[in-house]
Parts: C-alpha cells; structure tokens; sequence
C-alpha cells in the first residue's frame, strides 16, 4: 500500500505522526511511504532523515491525498484536507466524535475509512497501541513542570540558613495515566502530593508513588467504567465528591486535573467559589481543557488569572514536548497497523483491537457510539 505522512495544520501542534524507524518498517513491510516536505520539522526530524529511511519527500500535500491508500496524522483532518482526500482511502489518527461529528456524512459520502486512536481497546494486547496513554504520560509530566513554574514558591522542603521553606502542596484530581505522571513527578520535585479519584481501586497505585489517597467514603466501586476508565457517578457521590474537594483545595498550591470521560464533556470538579478559596498565587493546570475543562472558569488554549489564581487551560503539552510525543505516538500508530493489515487477516473485524479502532469501514458505520451520536444529529 501507500501510506501518506501529512503536515499538521493544527494551531500548536507540533508533532509527527511517523518518525524514520516507523518507515524503515513499513518499507520492509513492502509498503511505499510518501511524506509532505517539512512534515517532521517541528519535532526535529529533517527531510533527509525521512529519505534516509527510505521514503519519498513530495512538494505538495495534493500528492499525497490524491495516491495515499492510508494517511497516518495525529489529528483528524480539517475541511480542506477533507476535500481533498482520496475516494475509498483511511485515515489514521486521534478522533473524537463529538468533535468531528459534523464531518461524519462528508467521510461517509467519500467512503472513507477512519481508524481512532481515541478507541482503540484498552486491552493488555493493545496496550503498545494505547496512544491516548502515551500522550497523557506526557502530559501528566509536564503539568507538574508547568504548576512549578506559575506558582511562586519552591516544591521541596528547602531547609537554609534563613529559616524552613515549607513544601508545595500539589493536588491531583484523577489518578489515570496523566494524573499517575504528575503524582510521580511531584513527588521526584520534593511536593506534598495528594489525590483524589472516584475510582477506590487505584488507591494502592496513587500511595505507592508516595501520594495521599483523597477519597470520598462509598459502599460501592460506582465510578470505575468500561476498560478501566472513570464513569459518571450519581448525584449523591457528585455532592459528596464537591465537598471533599471543597474543604482540601483551599490549602494547595498546585491543582493539576485530569478527569476526563471518553467521548463526555470533563466533568466539572471545581466551581469559582472554589477558585475563590484558594490562596493568591497558587496554579490550576486543567488537562481535561480539551473536552471543557474540570474547573468551571477554563477556557481551552487560554492561561487566565482569577483572583490571583492562575488556571492553565493549554490542550497540548505533548506537542510541547514534540521529539519524544511523536516517538511514542509513531509506535502506537504503527503497532495498531502493524496488528490490523497484517498478512495472516487483515482487517478482521471479529478482532477486538481492529472492530474497536474501526469507527467507519468504507463509509459503513462501524462503532455504535457513532451511530448514537449520527441517530441524535437527525433526530
């Protein structure tokens, strides 16, 4: 096949959906690869590099759309790309439906396929796939960096001459993949670290990086969802879970947020008022800003100040960290190909990774979570 490597047009991003150790497999594989000029500069990969590893620098993207069988992007395409993209050919890249769900009749009217990796299956098999994982890792990361550097305080204890410098006090809010980084990394900062989330089962994992485990007392597991990820809880945990929230935030320095439910708005953790208690000069990082935000006053792409709190709304701190996010990333996109175009049965839908990643196969709806939202846009 011809697989096309795309320049990203979105605003921030600067990664790369294929590094030249992913092309020098796929060309071993037999496949030809085209890549746009410049596609890898922002994460420091040349042109040269790509020929090195023995694939074909192209001018103008119209080449690629028009002879690519698959295009490998990190974000979905945009109106224009769309336009552009060959009759019958795939797409492979984050997609959320929510957020592309008025482009869906366009990919059908064009037959395209889409293969999300925002749905691939979280499975022991297809964790070398999980790029959601990948890129939270990241982010989780680098949020404590960021925090340490809104904040106007030290994160360690720091013991001088001059008198105690008490630690940072950083906040958690969801112990997933981003939340798991950031509760590691605080901790290598020398912070107090706590966190919460509505799932009691990963309470072993937050205290054995060294953190507090902040929970809400409940009879049942209600938050835990499908493969892991956290589900939306009742009214009464809500109200519980604000509570708790309320009455620990107000001493903390650093909040980072990472609540997020596949395909869902961020649930809301943190109300102005909240905002409003904590001490002037402390830091919001809100990862969950993508899908609105888990504090109220977010806003996506945006840094704000509040009442002297800074809310940190940035959507892409892995593109901020380009070479190694693109590295990650180019593994997990070709490991999920690798596992659905193989020789043996390419593209069986009676496999979980494939059926799952696979939203549209040909312009045929392919996910019921798409159908949902199709059936709720003609409704």
């Amino acid at each position: 096949m011809i697989i096309g490597i795309l320049k990203e047009k979105q605003k921030y991003e600067s990664r790369v959906s294929a590094m030249p150790e992913t092309i020098k497999k796929l060309i071993k594989a037999e496949h030809s690869v085209i890549i746009e000029k410049g596609a890898g500069n922002k994460s420091f990969i040349s042109d040269s590099d790509y020929k090195n590893a023995g694939a074909n620098i192209v001018e103008s993207d119209n080449d690629i759309y028009n002879k690519s069988d698959i295009i490998l992007k990190v974000n979905p395409l945009d109106n224009d790309e769309l336009e552009k993209i060959k009759d019958g050919s795939t797409l492979i890249s984050f997609f959320q439906i929510k957020d592309e769900i008025k482009n869906i009749p366009q990919y059908i009217n064009k037959k395209i396929s889409i293969l999300s990796m925002s749905h691939v299956p979280r499975t022991t098999l297809a964790q070398n796939m999980d790029a959601l994982s990948s890129q939270s890792n990241i982010a989780g990361y680098k949020a404590t960096i960021i925090g340490a550097d809104h904040i106007s305080k030290y994160m360690p204890l720091l013991m001088t001459a001059a008198g105690t410098i008490k630690p940072a006090k950083v906040l958690i809010l969801g112990a997933g993949v981003a939340g798991l980084a950031a509760i590691a990394n605080a901790k290598r900062m020398g912070a107090q670290v706590y966190a919460f989330d509505v799932r009691p089962v990963v309470k072993e994992q937050v205290e054995s990086l060294g953190a507090k485990f902040i929970e809400v007392e409940s009879d049942s597991n209600e938050g835990v969802g499908e493969g892991g990820y956290a589900k939306e809880v009742s009214e009464d945990y809500k109200k519980k879970q604000a509570e708790l929230i309320k009455e620990t935030i107000k001493d903390m320095d650093i909040i980072i947020s990472t609540a997020l439910i596949p395909e869902r708005p961020a649930p809301i953790l943190i109300d102005k008022s909240m905002v409003e208690s904590m001490q002037p000069g402390s830091a919001i990082i809100d990862l969950a800003a993508i899908n609105g935000g888990n504090c109220e006053l977010t806003k996506c792409d945006e840094i704000i100040n509040h009442s002297n709190i800074i809310i940190d709304g940035r959507s892409y701190l892995p593109s901020t960290m380009a070479q190694d996010a693109s590295q990650l990333y180019s593994k997990n996109v070709f490991n999920l190909f690798n596992h659905i175009y193989n020789n043996d049965n390419p593209l069986n839908l009676e496999d979980e990774i494939t059926n799952g990643s696979l939203l549209l196969n040909k312009g045929q709806v392919n996910n019921k979570i798409l159908q949902n939202f199709i059936d709720q846009e003609n409704n």
